[in-house]
Parts: C-alpha cells; sequence; structure tokens
C-alpha cells in the first residue's frame, strides 16, 4: 500500500477517498503517459488570442486618450473649458482582461482537482513553471491561461525540443521578456528608421538570456555574454500581432494574425551568428529554430533538467544517481519527454518511503480539494485568492525563474499560519459530510502515523479533526 500511497501522493496530485489504490502503482502511472489527453472541456470557453489584443489594444487607445487629455488639462489650468478625463474607461478594460485570467486560473483548477491523469497533470504545472511567464506584465494577464493550455499542455509528452520551441515562441513569453520589441540594429526596419529620424533602435537580450539561463543550459555553465547577445540577434524576427509597440507596430503589415506569435523579418538581424562555439548561417526564422534544436540536446541541458525534475519529485537536494540516470536518459533518447518521466518511474529512489518534498501551496491546495472530494469551487474567485493568500498566485512568479521548488520557502512559521487559516476553512465547509477518521487512512495509507491518528480521533469537532488532518505532517508532505 506504501507504493500506492506515493503513487498517487508524490507523483500526483492527491488521492482521492472516492479513488481506488492502484495495484501495480507504476503501471499506473505509465499508463497515464499513454492516456494523457491535453485538451478540457473549460478549454473550449476560453477567449481567443485575437480577442485578448482586441481588448489590449482597446486599453492602449484608452490609456493615450487619458494622457493626452491630462496633457490638455494641465495647459488649460486656467481655462473654463477643462476637458474631462475618464480614466474609468481604462479599468474597464483592465477589468476585463482580469476576468480573462480569473476564467483561465479556475478552468486549471478545475482540472487539477478532477484529473484522472494526475501524474501527467502535475508535469503540466511543472513545465510551466519552469517555462515561467507573470501576469504581473499586463499584456501577459489575459494570455497566461492560453500560454499553459495551447504551448505547454500539448507538448508534454512530446520532445523536450519541440516544447521549449512552443514555449519560448508564444505571444504570453514574448510579451513577457520583451522579444516582441527586440529590433536588429542593422535590420531593414532599424534602417529605415536611423534614416528617417536618425534614431537608433535597439536589441533586448532578456529572452535570449532566460533561455539559456533558466530553460536549457544552466547558470554559468556553457555560455557567455557574447553567446547572450549573438543569440538575441538570431530572435529577433519574432513578435506578437497586434500586441507589440512602437515603430514595430506601426510598420508591421496587418495579416489577421493578431494575438498570435509571427515572424515579422523587416526587424529580424541580418548575417551569420556564432553560439556557443557553431556558427548558424541559415536565414531569417530559421536560424533561431536551429540554436534552440542545438541547446536543447546539449549535455548541459540534459544535466540541468535532469536535475530540476529530480528536484520536484525526489527531493529538495536530489541523489545524484537519479540525476544520472535522468541525464543519461535523456540524452539516449534525444530529449522524448515520455521515456524521461518512464525513467523517473523506474528509479528506486523515487520508491522511497521517506516524504522528503514539502508541498508549495499549490500541491496543498490541489491535494485539500481532492481530499475532501471537492469538485468544484463555490465561486471563480475562491480559488485564486486561496493561492494569493498563500504565496503563488496562479501564473504570477515573481520572476522568470519561477515559484520556487524547495522546502525553505514555503515553510515558514507565516505560510503555515495562512494554511491553518485556510484548512479552518476548507475543513467547516466540509464537515457536514466527511469523517476526518476514515477519510485520512484512505487518503494517506500506511503513510498516516499513529499521533496524526490520535490528534484526528481526539479533536473537538468533526471539522478539527478535518483541519488537523490537513495540517498534520503526512499530508503537508509528499
Amino acid at each position: 500500500m506504501i507504493d500506492a500511497a506515493i503513487a498517487m501522493n508524490r507523483f500526483g496530485l492527491g488521492a482521492r477517498p472516492s479513488g481506488n489504490a492502484p495495484v501495480n502503482p507504476a503501471d499506473w502511472l505509465k499508463s497515464q503517459i499513454r492516456s494523457y489527453e491535453p485538451s478540457f472541456p473549460a478549454m473550449a470557453s476560453q477567449p481567443s488570442r485575437a480577442e485578448i489584443a482586441a481588448g489590449f489594444r482597446e486599453y492602449q487607445i484608452d490609456r493615450k486618450d487619458v494622457r493626452a487629455a491630462r496633457k490638455d488639462a494641465a495647459a488649460a489650468m486656467a481655462a473654463d473649458d477643462m476637458p474631462q478625463i475618464d480614466p474609468a474607461k481604462i479599468e474597464k478594460v483592465v477589468n476585463t482582461l482580469r476576468l480573462q485570467y480569473v476564467a483561465a486560473a479556475d478552468a486549471r483548477l478545475d482540472a487539477a482537482i478532477s484529473s484522472d491523469t494526475d501524474f501527467a497533470e502535475r508535469l503540466v504545472h511543472f513545465w510551466s513553471n519552469h517555462f515561467a511567464v507573470s501576469i504581473d506584465k499586463l499584456p501577459v494577464l489575459a494570455l497566461a491561461g492560453d500560454y499553459e493550455f495551447t504551448a505547454i499542455r500539448p507538448h508534454i509528452m512530446g520532445t523536450f525540443s519541440d516544447l521549449l520551441y512552443a514555449a519560448v515562441t508564444h505571444p504570453a513569453m514574448l510579451l513577457y521578456l520583451d522579444q516582441a520589441q527586440s529590433i536588429g540594429p542593422n535590420s531593414p526596419l532599424a534602417t529605415r528608421v536611423a534614416a528617417r529620424r536618425n534614431k537608433t533602435l535597439g536589441l533586448n537580450e532578456n529572452l535570449a538570456r532566460e533561455i539559456l539561463e533558466l530553460h536549457t543550459l544552466g547558470v554559468r555553465t556553457v555560455y557567455d555574454q557574447k553567446d547572450v547577445t549573438e543569440f538575441a540577434r538570431a530572435l529577433t524576427g519574432y513578435t506578437v500581432g497586434g500586441m507589440a509597440k512602437g515603430p514595430i507596430q506601426r510598420f508591421m503589415a496587418q495579416n489577421g494574425k493578431d494575438g498570435d506569435s509571427q515572424f515579422f523579418a523587416p526587424i529580424h538581424e541580418p548575417g551569420d551568428r556564432v553560439v556557443i562555439g557553431r556558427r548558424y548561417s541559415q536565414q531569417g526564422g530559421n536560424q533561431a529554430r536551429a540554436i534552440l534544436s542545438d541547446i536543447a540536446a546539449h549535455p548541459a541541458t540534459a544535466k540541468h533538467i535532469a536535475t530540476k525534475l529530480a528536484q520536484h519529485f525526489a527531493a529538495d537536494v536530489p541523489p545524484p544517481a537519479l540525476v544520472a540516470r535522468l541525464e543519461k536518459s535523456f540524452l539516449e533518447s534525444g530529449g522524448d519527454l515520455r521515456q524521461l518521466y518512464r525513467t523517473l518511474i523506474d528509479s528506486p529512489e523515487m520508491w522511497l518511503p521517506q516524504q522528503a518534498k514539502f508541498k508549495s501551496p499549490w500541491d496543498w491546495v490541489i491535494s485539500s480539494l481532492r481530499a475532501l472530494n471537492v469538485r468544484e469551487l463555490p465561486n471563480s474567485r475562491q480559488g485564486v485568492n486561496m493561492l494569493a493568500q498563500l504565496g503563488q498566485p496562479i501564473w504570477k512568479p515573481g520572476s522568470p525563474a519561477g515559484f520556487s521548488d524547495t522546502t525553505e520557502n514555503w515553510a515558514g512559521g507565516a505560510a503555515l499560519m495562512r494554511r491553518v487559516e485556510i484548512a479552518s476553512r476548507l475543513a467547516e465547509r466540509s464537515a457536514n459530510r466527511v469523517d476526518a477518521r476514515i477519510l485520512a487512512p484512505r487518503i494517506l495509507s500506511d503513510q498516516l502515523s499513529a499521533m496524526t491518528t490520535e490528534s484526528i480521533a481526539r479533536a473537538e469537532s468533526p471539522s478539527q479533526g478535518l483541519a488537523l488532518l490537513l495540517l498534520s505532517p503526512e499530508f503537508l508532505r509528499r
């Protein structure tokens, strides 16, 4: 039974009281690799990228109008005909973008709570955090859901190279890391602007740096600043229809792809590029694609991905033998992610009884809702608010590095007190239909300790018993 508990709680998102423990846990996990379905019903109701782009353009226009009105107001301070300023127009559009974000976040929560392939669902969350974007930037606010649903979900069972390309060329990533505004200094558009306005247009290195540092090779490995700059030059041309700024937006042809990523040749830096000792003579978008393909298969990338995957599933300081095994699998399979997951499942380090991982707020909320057999939340903002209160707001990490995956960031006193508050609220809503004394062994199996069993039995009320279960050491870890 301990292996079944490990499969459901360490590999998956938490057991359900109504679920049957898998007879062969390893085979059960591998079956999810085959049966995973990227789409789910709530995705169908999400707005299109064109609709999101239209909303953002409306925001840009309204903001421009308000700024112009304020400028006019400043010039007319002594006049009786001071223009009326209506910033509420901006707030209305922003609220629409926020509602789109909440709907997408709610869909993500529903998918995690209801999934029967929750090992695969955990992998979606892992890769979404690995290739992190943030709603801190307004253009990303309504695109973050589309990013996970269309760039991450469909590619987690393919190759790392395809997943990498889909993630870093999605509109949300291009906007988040300012690639949509990056212009080759010697590109046709930059040359034209320089001749007309005596103005130099700039290269932005953010996306190139984060791909090398965070997404593939890892910090301080085989690349240097020259490689970052050369890679940034190769990436020029990738932008977003209808959502770029400045000269790019003014000069791009209107081709019906608003909100979509596209390669705009007039801003691409011409010439060969040399990145990590290899020359790339491809033209246009094929140049960056070739570089991405090579770094996706680089040994440093294999080590970086193996280490992160092992840290997420096994321990904050992952066993070296597990990392080495995953690294070898990655290299021998050419970055085949399905083979990588099978290697993870077959690794003996993954089946040790010690619960080495402390649950992040996301893990804890999802596993709590699954344990209480909650199929949907009472209102669309409840899940978003809970995660924000716990310090892990959905699609809003503090940096492109994503949310931390280690205990020290989630097990502090203040963080635990917030879990106590939320556990109490969840328990009060479920106490009339759930008995913690019966529930505990169903969801924790052989991981349930005698101390937790006794604490629940001595609880002063059914709701207190449930809260004690959700806050027990065994439930807080996986």
